[in-house]
């Protein structure tokens, strides 16, 4: 446990409804009685303190030193250890905006406390042991999360399940382990091939289990992140129009004049679930134009970082060098071509690119139709099945694939050292270090850089 007591405001700054103030630690009674004067005097203990039930609500007032009301709030007490924090907690709920909240920690600090750094409040529920590092990395992925599908993945990592299936392979790995211990310290009570037998089949077992979650990780990521989603076209062919049609907004200008987009726009939206991070990109196109110039560099390079591309065709135009020059630099990546503008007369022809004219989407931004294609479309290329997000484990967080991979390295050396032969000690060396691997997922062993680190990500207050 730690000895001091922390504060923080840990609602969003801003004009509110309410702003909570949220005090964690040893102190945070004597706080709370020192500062809150409740509307009923008669809670009063022998020694004159305040009495707060826990986990009910208090209704009252905060006052400064000199006994200066400050504001009128709801305080909750909340005893240790049942708490988020495993510690006392005491939360103030007073008016929105700024001064009010501001004052109160004020007064708070004043005590014995100090403002708790990012995400302290999380990292001693995770220190106490109330949460693994697993749990503590979901709430920050539920705060961050911007679809249904990526806060359901975090939900279902905040639960316990990702830790619960990690914790079951490291005991695994522990009764190998204590095996090959017995056969090493007394040979006498095992039979070596045994022994070998049961490690090989063990860890065949695990690495298929590893591998499945490793396999997650992709979908995961864009969930969490979004498809990193580039629109290309020629000038003037309706790239701005067509971001405007996803996001449902006027976010880019649009005009009949050709290179008004010079430079990149970027926006996240979540279209049936669909995540994308959308990138409108200036015209392709050779111009003298200098700053023009810069967009048109500046789209390309957004292309070699992208998941997906959107090539957009004008139905009322011919096949120009520009579009040339613009599938020739996006070959080999994962592509949506759409044919835009059908509602004029068409004079686009594609008989010499036959597999894009078989799967070419036909859309009217200006009548609003293709969406539904579109998204379609993009779900089959990247969502491949079904995912049954309440029911199946997915990995979202890249730090947790890397320990994955390694930890399946070291069982895949394992099986290695069986086929070749090896002694059973050295065997144990890759089971141990697959089973660090592993511990790191769940913080079991972790390093204070790394835990800093990881809950440096979140808010203060959090």
């Amino acid at each position: 446990m730690n000895s001091d007591t922390i504060a923080a405001i840990a609602t969003f700054p801003g004009n509110s409804g309410i702003n909570i103030i949220r005090i964690s630690g040893e102190n945070a009674l004597n706080i709370a009685q020192s500062i809150f004067i409740g509307k009923n005097e008669k809670n009063i203990n022998s020694s004159g303190k305040r009495i707060f039930k826990s986990r009910y609500l208090h209704y009252g007032n905060i006052v400064d030193l000199d006994n200066k009301k400050i504001d009128e709030v709801l305080l909750s007490y909340m005893k240790a250890p049942n708490t988020y924090t495993k510690e006392d907690i005491v939360e103030i709920n007073c008016h929105g905006g700024m001064i009010s909240a501001k004052k109160i920690l004020e007064v708070i600090l004043k005590f014995d406390c100090r403002l708790a750094e990012r995400g302290e409040f999380t990292k001693r529920a995770f220190l106490n042991g109330r949460i693994d590092l697993t749990q503590a990395e979901a709430v920050i992925d539920i705060i961050n999360s911007k679809t249904d599908s990526s806060h359901q993945i975090s939900v279902n990592h905040l639960e316990g399940r990702l830790s619960q299936e990690i914790n079951n392979v490291i005991d695994k790995l522990m009764d190998l382990l204590a095996n090959i211990q017995v056969n090493i310290d007394f040979p006498e009570y095992d039979e070596d091939e045994m022994t070998i037998s049961k490690v090989k089949e063990t860890c065949i077992s695990i690495v298929n289990e590893l591998d499945r979650l490793i396999r997650t990780a992709d979908t995961g990521k864009i969930f969490k992140e979004g498809i990193k989603t580039v629109i290309l076209g020629k000038p003037n062919v309706g790239k701005s129009s067509l971001m405007n049609f996803l996001l449902n907004e006027n976010r880019a200008i649009v005009t009949e004049i050709a290179g008004t987009t010079r430079d990149t726009i970027e926006e996240y939206v979540n279209i049936n679930g669909v995540p994308l991070r959308i990138v409108d990109t200036a015209g392709i196109r050779d111009t003298d134009d200098l700053i023009e110039k810069i967009g048109v560099e500046k789209a390309l390079n957004k292309v070699n970082d992208s998941d997906l591309i959107i090539m957009l065709f004008d139905s009322s135009r011919e096949l120009e060098n520009e579009d040339i020059k613009i599938l020739d630099y996006i070959s080999g990546k994962k592509v949506v071509y759409l044919k835009n503008k059908t509602d004029l007369e068409s004079k686009l022809n594609l008989k010499e690119y036959n597999e894009i004219e078989k799967e070419i989407i036909n859309i009217s931004v200006l009548n609003n139709k293709g969406l539904d294609e579109i998204i379609e479309k993009i779900s089959e290329m990247f969502f491949k099945g079904t995912i049954n997000l309440s029911n199946d484990l997915i990995i979202n967080n890249i730090r947790h694939k890397n320990l994955l991979v390694s930890a399946k390295k070291s069982l895949e050396e394992v099986l290695k050292s069986i086929d070749n032969g090896m002694t059973i000690d050295f065997i144990e060396i890759d089971l141990k270090d697959s089973m660090e691997s592993l511990g790191l997922i769940v913080g079991k062993s972790v390093s204070d850089d790394l835990v800093q680190k990881i809950f440096n990500e979140f808010c203060i207050g959090k």
